[in-house]
């Protein structure tokens, strides 16, 4: 899936499209180097929405809540605000920048049992934004 396109201006007013992946509403399978990022809980119990489709396909292990999980990536946000779910954000995206070999779809995370919305979630990930192999929902 690909994101509407991005204009962007150069030196000397010159105007280009880029066109960037966007993460899939819906995934059921990942290639070899792919890996789905999930909200979680730290408790690691990966009981429904995107955690629970997490442990059953592609490899998240339970009672583990963070981190990389066979083809998946969890990141904590059901214990507390916006500001408390940005450090584990923050460790994502560092990650992903030391595993280029690898390309992280994350989804929603966050904006459906947890209850938040993407405006609340997604400028969590601005620093995702210039990082290649991190592929973000559509708007974020």
């Amino acid at each position: 899936m690909f994101c509407p396109r991005l204009f962007v201006t150069l030196p000397r007013n010159i105007l280009i499209m880029e066109q960037k992946r966007c993460t899939p509403e819906f995934i059921t399978e990942l290639k070899p180097d792919e890996i789905f990022v999930f909200g979680s809980n730290l408790e690691g119990m990966h009981g429904g929405g995107a955690a629970y489709i997490a442990y059953r396909k592609f490899g998240a292990v339970m009672g583990q809540g963070v981190g990389l999980q066979g083809q998946s990536y969890g990141i904590p946000t059901m214990h507390g605000g916006v500001d408390v779910i940005k450090p584990y954000v923050d460790e994502f995206i560092e990650f992903a920048k030391q595993h280029k070999e690898l390309t992280f779809l994350v989804t929603r995370i966050g904006c459906g049992i947890a209850g938040f919305t993407d405006k609340e979630i997604a400028p969590l990930f601005e620093k995702a934004h210039d990082v290649k192999n991190i592929v973000l929902p559509p708007k974020w």
